[in-house]
C-alpha cells in the first residue's frame, strides 16, 4: 500500500469519525418528544417532567411531556415504534409496560425488544403497599391477618399491570383472597383508595407518597430490598415476614429501534450526568425513587432478563388483559 493510498484510507476514517460525532454534537435540533404511556401523576410521569426539564436546559432546546395512556401503555409504545428514529421522540417507559406487557397480550403492534432501541435508565422505584387510613392495620403482617378474616378489594392500573400482579403475588404469599378491581390508570385506583372504595393498592412510590406524608394512606411496606430513602420508617415487605417479596422496578427511555449510535450514546452520557447532580438526586428522593445508571447494552440486557421473570410471574397467576 503507497503513501497516497495511506493517506486517503485515513482520511475516509477520519471523516466517518467526525461525521459521528457531529451528528451526535448537533443533537436536537429541534424539539424533542417524551411520550409518557401513562396517565398524570405517576411515577413514570414524575420522572418523565423531572428529565425534561433538565434535559431541555442541557440541550438548548424544548423537551414535551406527552401522555398517550391506554391498554396498559401499549398506544404510546406502539407511537414510539412508528416514530423517526432520529432521537427526537423518545418513550419514558418502565418494566410493567416493557417488559410484562408481551406476556399479558395476546398480540402486540410490535415487539417490545427489536422494536426498540434502549437509550438510558433513569431510577430504580420501589412500590409500596397502601391502604386506606381506616383500615385498622399498621403493617404487612396485620393486612394479611386481616385479609384472612375479612374482605379486602385491591386496585390496580388494569389486568396484568404491575400492581395487579403484586397484589396476586401477596394474595398467594400470605394464603390470602383478596378481590382485584382493575382500573383504567392507577391514578382512578389511588382516587378509590382515598375514598375508601377500596382497602389497598399495591403503587409506585411517588405516586403515593404526598398522601402517605399527609396520614391520608398509610404505606405498610416498599417492595424494593431495601428501605426508601425518603421513607426510612417504612420496612420493607421482605423485611416484614416476606423474604422473596422483593420487586424494584427500573423506568428509563428508549427509542424507535435503529437509532443512531452515536445520538444513543450522547443521551445516554448526559442522562447520566444528571442523575449524578445533587438537585435530580433530591427531586428522586423527594419521590421516593433512586437514580438508576447504565450503558444501554447493559440496560437491554436488563430487559431481555425481565421479559422471562416476569412471564413466569404472569404464567403462575393467571392474569391476562383478553
Amino acid at each position: 500500500m503507497n503513501l497516497k493510498t495511506i493517506l486517503h484510507t485515513a482520511l475516509i476514517v477520519l471523516g466517518a469519525s467526525a461525521g459521528a460525532t457531529l451528528q451526535a454534537q448537533t443533537f436536537p435540533t429541534k424539539p424533542v418528544r417524551i411520550v409518557v404511556p401513562q396517565t398524570p401523576g405517576g411515577a413514570s410521569d414524575a420522572l418523565a417532567r423531572i428529565m425534561g426539564q433538565k434535559l431541555s436546559e442541557k440541550w438548548g432546546q424544548p423537551v414535551v411531556i406527552e401522555n398517550r395512556a391506554g391498554a396498559g401503555g401499549n398506544i404510546g409504545m406502539d407511537v414510539v415504534a412508528k416514530a423517526p428514529n432520529d432521537g427526537h421522540t423518545l418513550l419514558m417507559s418502565y418494566v410493567g409496560s416493557h417488559a410484562i406487557n408481551v406476556s399479558i397480550y395476546k398480540k402486540l403492534p410490535f415487539d417490545p425488544e427489536t422494536d426498540f432501541t434502549p437509550v438510558a435508565t433513569l431510577a430504580n422505584v420501589p412500590f409500596v403497599a397502601a391502604v386506606t387510613g381506616s383500615l385498622p392495620v399498621a403493617n404487612i403482617r396485620e393486612l394479611a391477618a386481616y385479609a384472612a378474616k375479612n374482605p379486602v378489594s385491591f386496585g390496580s392500573a388494569g389486568n396484568g399491570s404491575v400492581n395487579h400482579l403484586l397484589g396476586e403475588m401477596f394474595s398467594v404469599a400470605s394464603n390470602t383472597k383478596m378481590q382485584h378491581v382493575p382500573y383504567k390508570g392507577a391514578a382512578p385506583a389511588l382516587t378509590d383508595l382515598l375514598s375508601g372504595q377500596i382497602q389497598l393498592v399495591f403503587t409506585s412510590l411517588p405516586s403515593v407518597a404526598q398522601h402517605i406524608r399527609s396520614g391520608s394512606v398509610k404505606g405498610l411496606g416498599a417492595t424494593g430490598s431495601k428501605r426508601p430513602q425518603a421513607f426510612k420508617d417504612m420496612p420493607t415487605v421482605a423485611e416484614s415476614g416476606y423474604p422473596s417479596f422483593v420487586i424494584n422496578p427500573w423506568f428509563g427511555f428508549f427509542g424507535p429501534k435503529d437509532m443512531p449510535a452515536a445520538v444513543v450514546r450522547q443521551i445516554n452520557a448526559d442522562v447520566n450526568k444528571i442523575l449524578n447532580e445533587k438537585d435530580t438526586q433530591d427531586k428522586f428522593a423527594a419521590l421516593g425513587a433512586e437514580p438508576f445508571e447504565s450503558t444501554p447494552a447493559e440496560f437491554g440486557a436488563a430487559l431481555r432478563s425481565d421479559i422471562a421473570k416476569w412471564a413466569a410471574v404472569v404464567k403462575s397467576s393467571g392474569a391476562t388483559a383478553d
